[in-house]
C-alpha cells in the first residue's frame, strides 16, 4: 500500500492536509493510480486530501478516467444549486460565480440526502491571482460548533426552500436537467421533496439531515448547508434587499429548521466563523489534481482575476436517505 519509493510527501505547516503527492520520476497520474490505488484510499483516510501535483495529465476528462480507476463512475450532478457547464464525461466546470465573488465553505450535496464520499478538482488553468480553493477539516470544524447547536441541528434538521425562476438564481430546467415538469414531479417524489408549481416557475422544500455519522470513521460531523441557503448569507444590505423584493416566502433560496422554526442569524454566523478559523489555504498550480473525502473535508474559492479554469467530478455515492428512521415529508 506504500508509494514511499515513487514520491515525495509534503505537507503544509502544522496541518495534516493537503497531503502534497510529486513524482520522483516523470508519470502519468492515471498510471500512477491504477499501481497505487489502495495507497491512495489510505492517504485519503489519514489526510482527508491529497494533491497530486507534477504527473502528467492527458486532457480535460483526466477526472473521469481517475475515478473510473480508483472507485466508480462519476456521478451526474442533478438537482444542482450552481452554475456550471457540463464537460462531459462526468467532469464539470467549478461554479461559476462572478471572479469577485467568495464562495463560502461547503461540502459538495450536503443539501441533499444523497451525496458523493469522493470530489475531484484538476486546475487546468491557475487564476493570474487568488482563486484558491481553501479547505477545512469538518472534524474541527465540528469541535468548534457550540454543543447546544450541534444537538439542535442533530435533532431539528435543515430544510431547504428554493424558488426557481428564469431571471434570478437558476431556472427549474437547469437544476433538474430536464424541460419536463413530469420528470422533475417524479425526482422530487422519489427524493421526498415537496414541491409547487407556481406563476414564476416552481418552488421546492425538502428537509436533510443537519449532522451525518461519516462511515468510515463512525463519527458525527457537521454535514448541512444551512449557512449557504440561509438568507443572511447574502450580507445585510442585500438580504434586506431580497426580501423586501421577493418576501420570505419568495426568496430564491433559504434554509429553516427541518419542523419549519427560523434559523437565527447569529447561529449561521457562528458556524460560518467555525469554518473560517479552520480554513487551509494553498496556491493552485496548472494540472494539479485534488481528491477530497467529501464528508471530512469542506472547500470553497477565493475571489480572483485573470482566467480560472477548474474542474469537478464527484463520486463514490453515499446516501443517507435508505437509512433513514423516518421520512419527514415537505
Amino acid at each position: 500500500m506504500s508509494w514511499s519509493s515513487d514520491v515525495a510527501e509534503r505537507l503544509p505547516s502544522g496541518t495534516i492536509m493537503p497531503l502534497t503527492v510529486e513524482p520522483r520520476r516523470p508519470t502519468g497520474l492515471l498510471e500512477f493510480a491504477a499501481e497505487h490505488g489502495a495507497a491512495v484510499d489510505a492517504a485519503l483516510a489519514r489526510h482527508g486530501a491529497v494533491l497530486f501535483r507534477g504527473f502528467g495529465v492527458s486532457g480535460e476528462d483526466t477526472l473521469a478516467a481517475l475515478f473510473q480507476r480508483l472507485w466508480t463512475e462519476p456521478l451526474s450532478y442533478v438537482y444542482r444549486s450552481t452554475p456550471r457547464t457540463d464537460v462531459g464525461k462526468g467532469v464539470y466546470t467549478a461554479t461559476e460565480y462572478p471572479a469577485a465573488q467568495e464562495i463560502p465553505m461547503h461540502n459538495e450535496n450536503a443539501y441533499q440526502r444523497d451525496w458523493p464520499m469522493r470530489i475531484g478538482f484538476h486546475c487546468v488553468t491557475p487564476a493570474a491571482s487568488g482563486g484558491q480553493t481553501p479547505l477545512a477539516d469538518v472534524g474541527r470544524v465540528t469541535e468548534r460548533i457550540d454543543p447546544a447547536i450541534l444537538a439542535e441541528f442533530r435533532d431539528r434538521r435543515v430544510r431547504y426552500i428554493r424558488n426557481y425562476s428564469d431571471f434570478i438564481d437558476l431556472p427549474w430546467q437547469t437544476v433538474f436537467q430536464t424541460d419536463s415538469r413530469s420528470e422533475v414531479e417524479a425526482f422530487c417524489t422519489a427524493n421526498d421533496i415537496g414541491f409547487d408549481w407556481t406563476e414564476e416557475g416552481l418552488r421546492t422544500s425538502q428537509v436533510c439531515q443537519g449532522t451525518a455519522i461519516h462511515p468510515g470513521l463512525g463519527r458525527e460531523l457537521w454535514f448541512n448547508q444551512a449557512q449557504l441557503f440561509h438568507v443572511s448569507s447574502l450580507g445585510p444590505a442585500m438580504a434586506a434587499d431580497m426580501l423586501d423584493l421577493f418576501g420570505e416566502a419568495g426568496l430564491p433560496r433559504n434554509a429553516r429548521f427541518g419542523d419549519g422554526g427560523a434559523i437565527p442569524d447569529s447561529v449561521v454566523a457562528a458556524v460560518t466563523a467555525a469554518f473560517e478559523r479552520e480554513k487551509v489555504v494553498f496556491d493552485w498550480q496548472r494540472d494539479d489534481v485534488l481528491i477530497l473525502d467529501n464528508m471530512r473535508v469542506a472547500h470553497g474559492r477565493k475571489p480572483f482575476s485573470g482566467s480560472r479554469r477548474v474542474l469537478v467530478s464527484m463520486g463514490y455515492p453515499h446516501s443517507a436517505f435508505a437509512a433513514d428512521p423516518f421520512r419527514i415529508h415537505s
